[in-house]
């Protein structure tokens, strides 16, 4: 056990924790154990006659600058919301599960006795690699983002051509839906459905995945992490193109924009402590492994 206690954040979702019950019972635990907590929600909305948090709350950029571990109640967005927000001062994240998949969740809502013990450093520190995504209209950078999982560009119920080139060379063109440029974390998730591989979430690739592509010959792309990428749109006049980064807003993509994705120098700490390999997780959320 460390000498000293770093605080511990608690990032509820409180869409999903619903009155902040999982999160006051992991507060009560880490208590007990001699931590100080914080609690700091992620997509804190307050439509009317919405009902207050029962707890004083933080917000995360404050909190997390001198924590010791970030414990997330939610679904995979949570994560994701989550690691971009520390990303520039990565704190290790351990997500509980009270989404959907939960892919990246580490815990189950029955195991959260175990966020004490990752409190108390009994954790593996996984770093995940990102990807850092910007939109350039005319020359210059209008919009940058970081992604743990992806960036997607896609049509509005209507097929796009494409092309996609890896340090100038033309990879692929097609007409589809859309293209995905995940990294391996982002492999388990929209990129899975649209066809691509799974890729261990430690590995460094960039993953180019085609959405919905009307020409069979077009298979997704693994490619090297120091691989810089761009999209363009072709003969798509009049359409309407978004880009979207960790699912986050949709941004408006017009003709002549350019998506340029690499790899980013900002990392994503996970902590594992669950003794599940990333197969395990993987069959038991698809449901091919009891």
């Amino acid at each position: 056990m460390p000498d000293v206690k770093k605080p511990v954040v608690l990032c509820p979702n409180p869409e999903r924790d619903v009155g902040l019950q999982m999160t006051l019972k992991a507060r009560e635990m880490l208590i007990n154990a001699g931590y100080e907590t914080v609690i700091s929600p992620i997509f804190v909305h307050k439509p009317e006659g919405s009902v207050e948090l029962p707890v004083i709350t933080v917000p995360l950029a404050e909190s997390a600058k001198n924590a010791g571990l970030l414990v997330c109640f939610g679904g995979d967005g949570t994560i994701l919301k989550t690691a971009r927000a520390v990303m520039k001062n990565p704190v290790p994240i351990l997500g509980v599960n009270l989404g959907h998949k939960g892919f990246m969740a580490e815990l189950e809502p029955n195991e959260i006795e175990l966020i004490t013990s990752a409190a108390d450093g009994q954790y593996v520190p996984i770093s995940r690699m990102m990807l850092d995504v910007e939109l350039i209209r005319g020359g210059e950078i209008i919009y940058s983002d970081s992604a743990l999982n992806d960036a997607v560009l896609c049509g509005t119920a209507t097929t796009v051509k494409l092309s996609a080139y890896g340090d100038g060379s033309k990879i692929t063109e097609y007409t589809g839906d859309g293209i995905i440029l995940a990294t391996p974390t982002g492999s388990t998730a929209y990129s899975l459905s649209a066809g691509g591989s799974l890729v261990e979430p430690t590995a460094e690739n960039i993953l180019l995945t085609p959405i919905c592509a009307h020409v069979i010959t077009v298979r997704p792309f693994i490619l090297a992490p120091d691989r810089v990428v761009t999209v363009r749109i072709c003969e798509n006049r009049g359409k309407q193109i978004w880009l979207s980064v960790d699912g986050g807003e949709l941004i408006p993509f017009l003709p002549d924009d350019i998506l340029q994705v690499k790899m980013s120098q900002h990392r994503t700490i996970m902590a594992h402590l669950s003794g599940k390999s990333f197969y395990d997780i993987v069959f038991m959320k698809l449901g091919e492994r009891t």
